[in-house]
């Protein structure tokens, strides 16, 4: 029979004050730093968010641009090198999907990324003032702003108050995707993202800007299951 094993007050205090001294030494080794270098152009812009996403998706993201020296940094003004226009829905945060930290990423949310005025004004701005290389339009599997639209569509319905206005935007997107084969959902989805790229485009700042070689800008899709983010357009 294995015998017990007491710990005398003074073997206690050995392991407990190596122990504590172990703690003191890793609570005070400083923390990975990730410098990165400052991106160029579009193209690194697009090559960091997927990078991002890939550690995302493989459940091996980074404590990027998370610490204290960096609020500090950031506090003294802004440089993000991309614009994410995506939807509220709570399953798609951006800063998450693509492993980005503070100061990284300038986004503007709208169910089912619905253009206003307000919307416009902030992306303009993003280009025009911050220099902002890259926008990236996202849209996401399954997404409630587009379903609901395509039961509105079907059923020949109207939704309450300003949501109505959210389904008016995101009905184009539905009427075009009724005439592809495949799932309607996805295919709505898809298109509604198409769509959004095409309107973006029509904004005198961001044309320009694309015309110049200093702005992208990129339809995605989001797959809520795999956490992989696909560009599509």
């Amino acid at each position: 029979m294995a015998q017990l094993h007491r710990l005398s007050r003074r073997d206690f205090l050995k392991v407990s004050g190596l122990t504590t001294a172990g703690m003191a030494l890793a609570a005070c080794a400083p923390a990975r730093v990730h410098v990165e270098s400052t991106v160029a152009n579009s193209d690194e812009a697009l090559q960091r968010l997927l990078e991002g996403n890939q550690r995302y998706a493989a459940n091996k993201s980074i404590d990027l641009n998370e610490s204290q020296s960096r609020r500090v940094e950031v506090a003294k003004g802004q440089s993000p090198f991309a614009t994410i226009f995506s939807c509220v829905d709570s399953r798609v945060p951006p800063e998450l999907i693509f492993d980005r930290g503070l100061g990284d990423l300038f986004v503007i949310r709208t169910a089912g990324h619905v253009i206003d005025n307000a919307v416009l004004g902030s992306l303009e701005f993003g280009v025009a003032e911050l220099k902002i290389p890259l926008l990236i339009v996202l849209g996401h599997e399954k997404c409630g702003a587009v379903k609901a639209t395509i039961e509105a569509v079907e059923n020949n319905a109207t939704a309450e108050a300003e949501i109505n206005w959210l389904v008016d935007g995101v009905r184009p997107a539905v009427e075009a995707a009724k005439t592809q084969s495949g799932d309607l959902l996805d295919n709505a989805v898809k298109a509604n993202v198409s769509l959004t790229v095409e309107r973006l485009k029509g904004s005198s700042i961001l044309s320009e800007a694309v015309e110049n070689g200093e702005l992208k800008i990129i339809g995605a899709r989001y797959d809520l299951d795999t956490g992989v983010v696909e560009t599509i357009v």
